[in-house]
């Protein structure tokens, strides 16, 4: 099996499906219809019981979390449920764990794997595309995207993490550090010189801000840190929230800033911006010496896809967002050192 790393994301998949289909067997024997829907990080697949009920079944990519991490994640997700936030349900194993770890021949190593309840809905957006139409609807969906991120981290804070709860910062060693968690991003090839300039001459700078900043209970703590058009989900009047795999402990400004990355370049950037901080306000404080901070935000979490890039310069969509990243970080380290 040392191969398949080496084989095709198709390929991959295939074995991915042979591994989803044993998994099964820890929830129960009347599950069919098992299908891909996507395969970037982890491999989600779609699959039905004996009632016509729908799952979602996450095989997730080797070591990106351990065991402790991934239930850490089910836990939160499964409190913010309860808490009213539309979250996937997560579904025990037969056995009654949250997540199993299961072996296949087909691939060369064991994985975690879940199965969540499916969410009914359409993504708001995609990140390759332009998300709005006209600056009204535009804000009414970004003031409604703001309400959530406000709701989710008033709900986080009121929350009693359980005993033995852990999982990864965006901090800002996990940010700007040595090591930065998604990768070091000035080792990405498709920078010039002058790029790596610019960019560790901000980075000195987000160092000092970030130390001003600090970290507190009113702006740091567990974030989603995935708020992107895929991952927010549409049904009537409901917004839904799915994705938790990259959710640590950071600023919530870097959620904020999350939500707006992609739109940086649609011509209603700044109406989505300012109703976003609307919505936020209408349920938790954000301070003006906050959302001042969101070129800092801004930057750094576009370091962090010029990281995720590098680490996965293998995969088509890495080759095909590398310019785009490599340009948007010039510019918003450019925007930030100006400030």
């Amino acid at each position: 099996m040392g191969d398949f790393y080496h084989q095709s994301a198709e390929a991959q998949a295939a074995r991915m499906l042979d591994l989803a289909n044993a998994a099964a067997k820890h929830w129960g024997d009347e599950f069919s219809n098992i299908s891909l829907v996507k395969y970037r990080e982890n491999a989600v697949f779609s699959m039905f019981d004996g009632l016509g009920r729908r799952y979602a079944l996450r095989v997730h990519r080797f070591e990106y979390h351990s065991d402790a991490e991934l239930l850490a994640e089910l836990q939160w997700m499964d409190a913010l449920r309860r808490e009213g936030i539309a979250t996937p349900p997560v579904i025990p194993t037969k056995s009654g764990s949250l997540f199993a770890v299961v072996e296949h021949p087909a691939i060369p190593e064991p994985r975690q794997v879940d199965l969540l309840g499916w969410l009914d809905g359409q993504p708001v957006g995609a990140i390759e595309e332009q998300q709005s139409s006209d600056g009204i609807n535009a804000g009414a969906l970004y003031g409604r995207i703001g309400r959530l991120a406000g709701e989710l981290h008033n709900k986080t804070q009121a929350w009693t993490l359980p005993a033995g709860f852990t999982r990864h910062s965006w901090d800002a060693d996990a940010l700007i550090g040595d090591k930065p968690f998604w990768g070091r991003f000035l080792d990405l090839p498709a920078l010039g010189p002058s790029a790596r300039t610019l960019i560790g001459k901000a980075c000195l700078k987000a160092h000092q801000d970030l130390a001003l900043f600090g970290m507190t209970n009113r702006n740091y703590g567990l974030i989603h840190a995935d708020f992107v058009p895929e991952n927010l989900l549409e049904n009537g009047e409901d917004l839904l929230l799915i994705d938790f795999d990259d959710s640590g402990f950071g600023w919530h400004m870097f959620e904020l800033a999350t939500a707006l990355y992609f739109q940086l370049d649609d011509p209603h950037f700044g109406t989505m911006r300012d109703a976003l901080a609307s919505g936020y306000r209408q349920v938790r404080s954000l301070p003006d010496t906050d959302w001042e901070r969101l070129p800092l935000f801004l930057f750094l979490r576009s370091l962090t896809y010029l990281g995720w890039c590098h680490t996965r310069h293998e995969t088509e969509t890495a080759r095909s967002l590398t310019p785009m990243f490599v340009e948007r970080t010039e510019k918003l380290a450019l925007e930030y050192l100006a400030c």
